[in-house]
């Protein structure tokens, strides 16, 4: 294409390399960067992996290097409503004339390579932060870690949040082998933080981190004492370690934030000690307090809609959902009329069992996305749990109908992906839907 392409143009033509499917392996995002003239390599990194609070640790993270005055990127997938959420400064998502220019100048090496879209959207992004001179990317992972194709950086430190079952057609059956595709991102002499794991999978990623010499900082019982708790956050004091942070308040709700915030709290010491990062407690505080403001994440517990109140929670794996039901208990969400919707390769089953018991009716639906499971499916569960349930072919229609049923004073619940909840919130808020399968 000679002449410049247009936004559209270029969405159309990063939705395109869906035809690609995924591809695992470094070899191919390294060719693309190469052609870019390697943007990863011009700017210090944070790496995060993990089965679930890799979104949510990454924002905590950016945030709070925003706040400590730092030119702060931030990649994370998938996104809600635009392609351009995932690819953030300060908070702020790519600009599209930014993206259009960018997808554009690495089309011809994107044709020739056959990059599938993410490693696409990977060397965007990378482009991006290094011509925007940011002064550090906290950079999430797609898929895994050791095949995923952010791994080409060499961060300052790398993160793993969580080991849970997941993708276990791609990345394998057991906790053990998950982990060690989640360690992959473990780099010789780089330190690693690591969330509470479960003893199999807490074993291999200390074995990898041994064998590459990695310093590794296990948060394993962060010591709380939650003074206050909502919707829109909690309050309280937690002991890590030796490091005491007292009167500490957190912008994200639900008692799982309790462990990522932790989880945040020990990288920010790792990056202290080591002296690549001057982050001031004050910094700190501003960050954890303004998560969603500072850093652009939604979709987390999220309060939509006061009348009829509506909470958004993109919960995609039954870990995940555990913790929105604990909220849902915690805060008085029940009996909640839940819509809901997975995609294909999501473990739907226990995801639903662990969801029933604090739902009302269930409004299930076919999110517009060839990944998406049938909603008949979901509905059988539910039904199965007796449990109320009607199936729509599409978000717009579950949306609608949940609208109309629910009684005053009773909560809507969206959730069960990413791609449900940015359907839905485009609806709500009137905004154009472009779908993706990836």
């Amino acid at each position: 294409m000679n002449r410049p392409m247009t936004y559209r143009e270029a969405v159309a033509f990063l939705y395109g390399l869906q035809t690609f499917g995924m591809k695992f392996g470094l070899t191919g995002i390294r060719r693309l960067l190469r052609e870019l003239g390697n943007p990863h390599e011009q700017f210090p990194a944070i790496h995060i992996a993990g089965s679930n609070g890799k979104g949510s640790v990454a924002s905590m993270l950016a945030a709070i290097l925003t706040a400590a005055g730092y030119r702060t990127g931030l990649y994370t997938s998938p996104h809600l409503m635009r392609v351009n959420e995932r690819i953030r400064i300060d908070g702020c998502p790519i600009p599209s004339g930014a993206l259009t220019r960018l997808v554009q100048r690495a089309a011809p090496t994107v044709r020739v390579r056959h990059a599938t879209f993410f490693e696409t959207m990977t060397a965007v992004a990378f482009r991006y932060f290094a011509d925007a001179n940011v002064d550090i990317a906290v950079i999430e992972t797609g898929l895994g870690g050791r095949l995923d194709a952010t791994n080409v950086l060499r961060p300052l430190v790398s993160v793993i949040t969580s080991i849970d079952l997941e993708h276990t057609q791609i990345l394998g059956s057991t906790l053990s082998r998950i982990a060690r595709e989640k360690g992959g991102i473990i780099k010789p002499g780089i330190p690693c933080v690591t969330g509470s794991l479960a003893a199999g999978p807490a074993r291999t990623i200390r074995r990898i981190a041994r064998s590459l010499e990695a310093p590794l900082i296990e948060v394993a019982n962060p010591r709380w004492n939650i003074r206050e708790s909502s919707l829109t956050g909690f309050r309280g004091d937690v002991r890590i370690g030796r490091a005491v942070w007292s009167d500490l308040c957190v912008s994200l709700s639900g008692p799982h934030q309790s462990s990522n915030a932790a989880i945040a709290l020990q990288t920010v010491q790792v990056l202290r000690a080591a002296g690549d990062v001057k982050i001031p407690d004050r910094a700190v505080r501003t960050g954890l307090a303004g998560v969603e403001k500072l850093s652009g994440l939604h979709g987390r517990l999220e309060r939509v809609r006061r009348r009829p109140f509506i909470v958004a929670d993109v919960a995609h794996n039954p870990a995940a959902m555990r913790a929105l039901a604990s909220a849902a208990e915690t805060f008085g969400l029940r009996p909640a009329f839940v819509m809901m919707g997975v995609m294909k390769d999501k473990a739907y089953v226990p995801m639903i069992e662990v969801l029933a018991p604090v739902t009302g009716k269930a409004f299930v639906v076919t999110a517009r996305t060839s990944r998406s499971r049938d909603a008949g499916d979901l509905r059988r569960v539910f039904a199965r749990l007796q449990v109320p349930v009607e199936s729509f072919a599409t978000v717009r229609e579950g949306l609608r109908a949940v609208l109309r049923e629910v009684p005053r004073g009773r909560c809507v619940l969206i959730t069960g992906s990413h791609f449900v909840v940015g359907e839905a919130l485009a609806e709500l808020t009137r905004k154009i839907y472009l779908t993706i399968n990836q």
